[in-house]
């Protein structure tokens, strides 16, 4: 599956780059699991960066809610995406650090992903958006 165009906003790029730095920073050496630090990393580095007025409003950005739908056993989920500090899987809160956070991360509404989690490969799409911050005029969250 060949990656498609993702898009980042201004201030989720730097944010998450700031994230990745102090993690690098802080964690001690050979200590850390910086696999998903680097997915992220590879992600921003090949987005589309973009002010946040400017983003579609069908692109998933950091506090989305969306609705995933499993490829495999057609199981529907909803979720937001969030900095890891937020994140409350009982509350439906994905890191943007976990595997399937990082995957949906500037991809669009009808996207279908592929992405390694630590049960082996999982394919979804993203059914809908049910809030973008950005679309609803939320810039700055």
């Amino acid at each position: 599956m060949s990656p498609r165009e993702i898009f980042i906003t201004q201030l989720d790029r730097e944010r998450l780059l700031e994230l990745i730095k102090a993690a690098d920073d802080f964690a001690p050496q050979g200590k850390q699991d910086l696999r998903g630090l680097r997915d992220l990393q590879a992600e921003l580095e090949r987005a589309r960066v973009v002010a946040p007025q400017d983003v579609p409003p069908n692109v998933v950005t950091m506090n989305s809610r969306v609705t995933l739908r499993e490829a495999g056993s057609g199981e529907e989920i909803t979720c937001t995406l969030v900095f890891p500090e937020a994140a409350d899987m009982a509350k439906g809160a994905v890191s943007v650090l976990a595997p399937v956070g990082t995957a949906i991360l500037g991809y669009r509404e009808g996207d279908t992903i592929e992405w390694t989690v630590p049960s082996g490969a999982k394919r979804f799409s993203i059914e809908r958006i049910l809030y973008q911050p950005e679309a609803a005029g939320d810039f700055e969250l």
